[in-house]
């Protein structure tokens, strides 16, 4: 059967809480399903359906938004592919509708490759993959990138998890994001300025309810503890899904949204190397040399869950 997100990979282990389950998409490495003893812990969509606002999918080479698809780089110039006309913007990257094809496959992980060809608005081959592994308390992704071309490749990762906790209305979990700054943005949703949390709307790190928040929004000045970065939502009844990461994300992007099909409410916690207008502001981009690897990694953490 052919259906629009290609291939289905489910992964599936047992853990001292119960067993996790997890659906992996060919089409741009998405994940489409993550359950705890069958309670979702991110919003499934069907296998017939493309993923709603880009649930699950990797961003690469760069996250997010670049202006006029335009960049710059010494005294050269590009022209990106303009994949958001609507705001006349380049977004999330040259993969989130290319097919990964498996290089290795077992009962609780999956390992997904796809290769970024020189085009337009970005003349660099660069070899990726993605590393999907069930682990004791929930899901485990790591990125690998490789410049195989000739000369240095500006590169950046973002991926696009929803969360959720299963039975509970997500406008009642509370959002908490260990974040100290704010990216202001025009219209366009580009990035005008970054500006403290401290006294604003936008300080999460107390947590607030998402049901009272609008957010499509990214922050930076992530606090990192011993390595790692984290972003929780919180059940009333003390339950938490958290998105964590390496420090490389140092950046992240919070998108809510009343549309995602059977969801009341759905909330996206994107981690992000870099931000919007990485490639023109050099936040957070990397430049690979050729023959170099980087290799990152994130997840989604669940607690307070007993086994069955």
């Amino acid at each position: 059967m052919n259906l629009p997100t290609g291939d289905q990979f489910e992964l599936e282990t047992t853990t001292s809480t119960g067993d996790v389950r997890a659906t992996v998409t060919a089409v741009a490495a998405g994940l489409r399903s993550l359950t705890i003893n069958g309670i979702d812990l991110v919003p499934t969509y069907g296998e017939d359906q493309t993923p709603p606002s880009g649930a699950g999918i990797v961003l690469v080479p760069w996250p997010n938004r670049i202006r006029d698809g335009v960049w710059r780089h010494g005294e050269q110039s590009y022209q990106l592919a303009i994949t958001e006309p609507a705001r006349n913007n380049a977004i999330h990257g040259l993969l989130r509708f290319a097919e990964y094809v498996p290089v290795e496959q077992d009962r609780d992980s999956v390992t997904l490759a796809a290769t970024i060809f020189p085009q337009l608005g970005y003349p660099f081959l660069v070899r990726t993959a993605v590393r999907y592994e069930l682990v004791s308390d929930g899901l485990k992704v790591t990125h690998f990138l490789e410049n195989v071309g000739g000369e240095p490749a500006p590169v950046a990762v973002g991926t696009h998890p929803f969360l959720k906790i299963g039975g509970v209305p997500t406008e009642d979990l509370v959002l908490r994001l260990d974040a100290a700054s704010h990216l202001e943005v025009d219209e366009r949703l580009l990035p005008t300025g970054e500006v403290p949390v401290d006294g604003t709307e936008w300080d999460f790190r107390e947590g607030r309810r998402v049901g009272d928040v609008d957010l499509d929004d990214a922050f930076g000045e992530v606090a990192s503890v011993d390595g790692t970065v984290e972003h929780t939502l919180v059940a009333p009844d003390g339950r938490s899904v958290s998105v964590w990461a390496d420090d490389e994300f140092a950046y992240v992007q919070v998108f809510t949204t009343e549309n995602f099909p059977g969801e009341s409410r759905a909330i996206a916690v994107e981690p992000m190397t870099a931000p919007a207008e990485a490639f023109n502001s050099g936040k957070g981009l990397r430049w690979l040399d050729p023959g170099e690897q980087w290799e990152l990694s994130w997840g989604i953490r669940f607690a307070g869950f007993t086994a069955e």
